[in-house]
Order: C-alpha cells, then sequence, then structure tokens
C-alpha cells in the first residue's frame, strides 16, 4: 500500500501530491462544509487521480497527521498493491436508513470483503439503523468504519461526496476486498459518569421522551442549570451513556441533536432502546486525551506490519468542549500508532466503529473512532 497526502494550495485552487498519484485506487477528502461544496475540490482531485473512486464528506474541522484545521481541506490517495476496492451509494432520510444500510451492504457484499468505510449525511439519518442495515446483510464480522458528515456547531447542512460532486441525503460505502488487507477499528471515549443512573421507561427510535417515567427534556435542563437555555448546542458538552441492562457489555454514547421543549423531548443521533438504562457524563481533558489513545491501540490488532492509514473520525462535541487542547487527542493517536502510520480524519455529527462480535451498535458518539488499513506484500 502506497499512502499519499495531497495538501490544498489555496492560491492555486488545487490540490497537489509530492508524488505520482495517478495510479491511486481510492482517495479520502474532507472539508469545512463552506468549502467542501467548492466543485474545484472534487475536479482538483479528479484530475490529479484520474481512475480512483474519490469520496469524503463535510465537517467543522479536519485532521492531518498530528494536526487539526477548521479551514483546509485535507485528502490521501492510496494505491493498494493486490486489493481492490468497490464504491456503492444511495439516497437515504431518517425513515429509509436501515433499509439505506442493506443496499448498500447488498452492493459490497463478497467473500473477499476486507472491511467497510461509510460516510453518510449527518443530519437527515438515523445512524444506528443505517449501520445495522449494512450489518443485516454483511454479519458481524466485517469490520466497518467511518461516520456522518458534520457542520461544525452549525448543524444546518451536511454533504457527502460519492465520486462526485457532494451533496446532502446519500449515504455511501466503500469496499475493501483482498486476503492482504488488514482492516480493523477501535472506540473510547473517556468522558466521566455523574448524576444517578435512570431507566429509560419511554422511548420511540432516536426520540427520548422519559426517564424514570419523568419528562427526558425536564431531567436534562435540572441537571445543566444555566446551560438548559443553550440547548440542544449545550448538550453536546453533557452526552448520555446508555447500556443494556441483560448485557452491560452493550452500551454506546449518544448525543443531543434537537429538543422539542413542547413535548418534553430529546432527539439524539442514534437509537435509545427503550427498557435500557441512561447516565449523563461530563469530560475532562486528560481522560477524553486517554480515550482518544485507547482507541488507536484497539484498532491495532495486527501491527506487524509497521505502516498503513489510520483514519480518525472524532466528535463536534468533544471539538467544542476540548478547544484548543483538542489537537491532544489527535496526538494521543499518533503516539499510539507505528511511526510508519498516516493519519487523516474529521470531526464528525456521528462515529462509527465495529470490527465484528455482534456489538449492539456501531454508532458512536462523542467518542474517538479510528480505522486502519493495511496491506501485506
Amino acid at each position: 500500500m502506497q499512502i499519499w497526502p495531497l495538501n490544498w494550495n489555496e492560491d492555486h485552487g488545487e490540490f497537489r501530491a509530492e508524488g505520482d498519484v495517478g495510479n491511486a485506487d481510492c482517495v479520502l477528502y474532507f472539508a469545512p462544509r463552506a468549502q467542501f461544496e467548492r466543485r474545484e475540490l472534487f475536479h482538483s482531485l479528479r484530475s490529479l487521480c484520474p481512475s480512483a473512486k474519490i469520496i469524503g464528506c463535510s465537517t467543522g474541522t479536519t485532521i492531518s497527521g498530528g494536526d487539526i484545521d477548521d479551514a483546509a481541506a485535507s485528502a490521501v490517495a492510496l494505491c493498494l498493491e493486490s486489493s481492490e476496492v468497490k464504491l456503492a451509494s444511495t439516497s437515504l432520510n431518517v425513515a429509509n436508513s436501515r433499509d439505506a444500510g442493506r443496499e448498500l451492504g447488498l452492493a459490497l457484499k463478497g467473500e473477499a470483503l476486507a472491511g467497510v468505510l461509510v460516510l453518510s449525511d449527518g443530519l437527515n439519518v438515523n445512524g444506528s439503523a443505517l449501520f445495522q442495515g449494512l450489518q443485516d446483510v454483511l454479519g458481524v464480522h466485517v469490520p466497518i468504519g467511518g461516520g456522518l458528515a458534520g457542520d461544525g456547531a452549525a448543524f444546518e447542512k451536511t454533504l457527502v461526496a460519492a465520486d462526485n460532486q457532494p451533496e446532502s441525503g446519500v449515504a455511501i460505502a466503500l469496499g475493501f476486498y483482498g486476503a492482504a488487507l488488514h482492516i480493523d477499528t477501535g472506540a473510547a471515549h473517556g468522558w466521566d459518569y455523574f448524576g444517578p443512573v435512570r431507566r429509560i421507561t419511554k422511548s420511540n427510535g432516536v426520540v427520548l421522551q422519559e426517564l424514570d417515567g419523568k419528562s427526558a427534556l425536564m431531567l436534562y435542563e435540572k441537571y445543566l442549570g444555566e446551560e438548559a437555555a443553550d440547548l440542544p448546542a449545550s448538550a453536546l458538552l453533557y452526552p448520555l451513556l446508555i447500556t443494556n441492562p441483560d448485557n452491560p457489555q452493550d452500551q454506546v454514547v449518544r448525543t443531543v441533536l434537537g429538543i422539542d421543549r413542547d413535548a418534553g423531548t430529546l432527539t439524539f443521533a442514534g437509537d435509545i432502546p427503550q427498557g435500557w438504562t441512561a447516565r449523563l457524563m461530563r469530560g475532562s481533558f486528560d481522560h477524553l486525551t486517554r480515550g482518544a489513545g485507547d482507541a488507536a491501540r484497539l484498532a491495532l490488532k495486527d501491527d506487524k506490519l509497521g505502516n498503513g492509514l489510520a483514519l480518525l473520525v472524532s466528535c463536534v462535541g468533544r471539538r467544542l468542549l476540548m478547544g484548543q487542547r483538542t489537537a491532544g487527542e489527535v496526538e494521543a493517536v499518533l503516539d499510539a500508532l507505528p511511526k510508519g502510520f498516516s493519519q487523516l480524519g474529521f470531526y464528525s455529527y456521528g462515529e462509527i466503529a465495529s470490527a465484528g462480535g455482534g456489538n449492539f451498535c456501531g454508532l458512536h458518539n462523542q467518542t474517538m473512532t479510528v480505522m486502519t488499513f493495511q496491506e501485506a506484500a
């Protein structure tokens, strides 16, 4: 596997590479939404890599190497030695997300499938249903990673590019095929718990209605105090850990995307199963940074090859909370990886990572996820 970072030159309005990337098999690119909409980004990548599958999504913050940037585009080109890629895309919305996932899975299913990278609209989707649809078709043993497109703290519009100009309302999946490929994922959050454990007594899909028989919004407002006036944005700093009481290993972080003050409900980025337990969380810089390093270590089940690509997908909520210290979690991942690894990534509205094993859900919020790609000679 050959990996070429592609650098955006604003003065000339084009990406530039330090090597010959004309034979690249795929290109991954991310940019803040206002920049991602610019048609010259995709045109520049197509000019550099005429036969590559080019995919990417909007964000508020990009990751390149050990750096983060709220204004610059980041990209990488991959040339595989003996492996192949296949791209699938579909339109989606919140209601049909599971069917969209199944459609993507059916398009990519194959014996040599080593892993799947998923990117989706971040606002018009039920991310957990999208993931579940993929797993319905592909099973639990195919690593699936990626994330939901972002728009920083604006939550206005998200875009995805599927070998064409970016658009909203789509989900894409890039399948990697070949026995030489080693693909793994890891996820860890590092948040601290506070407040009592409560039972989810009423919910409907992504909408949380009651905790312990009381209005979910009312309880959130009680714990947030003065910060409740800034809901839903302030909820990014106070995610919810939900756990299956029958199998405590089934747990995932969820973050609020919207509120309905009249109904007293909270809308999350993924399903909130009724009967599960929920607990509020808050973050400390050291613990969040440590969690990011743990995600990298979980994604390195086989590091004997020594080099490869790490795709980092973290959450906009972590970015907002950590501010200038956000670079610390990216550096923690870099420190946990072998020296020959390249890093690329973005801050999202939902992180996808499941290396197989039948976990409840591969959609995370407020979590650092790492997907590693390696290819044996």
